[in-house]
């Protein structure tokens, strides 16, 4: 199983980015996918969550300015961000929990990070 984050870069305060994350490999079923984020210097912490049964939650940082989706039938998630601010500025991963197989137990995987810079 592999996770493949996208879309992040480089904008100025007060702008947009929309970053996408898309599992692949052998998946029966995904519980939940998550977008983390590590700043420099700090520890990573968790942004947005999105289960499987469509339920949110958003650290309190982006609330109302950052949605998280998915689209099921294509494993993948997305994390709109808007009005964003230099605090922002981090490196951000998706993790997603998953079962490979009906009998699976289920674990977690972590795509690799993505850079997101928000400068002027």
């Amino acid at each position: 199983v592999q996770l493949q984050a996208s879309g992040g870069g480089l904008v100025q305060p007060g702008g947009s980015l929309r970053l996408s994350c898309a599992a692949s490999g052998s998946i029966f079923s995904i519980n939940s996918m998550s977008w983390y984020r590590q700043p420099p210097g700090k520890q990573r912490e968790l942004v947005a969550l999105i289960a499987s049964d469509g339920s949110t939650s958003y650290a309190d940082s982006v609330k109302g300015r950052f949605t998280i989706s998915r689209d099921s039938a294509k494993n993948t998630a997305h994390l709109q961000m808007n009005s964003l601010k230099p605090e922002d500025t981090a490196v951000y991963y998706c993790y997603a929990t998953l079962k490979r197989a009906s009998w699976h137990p289920g674990s977690a995987y972590w795509g690799q990070g993505t850079q997101v810079t928000v400068s002027s």
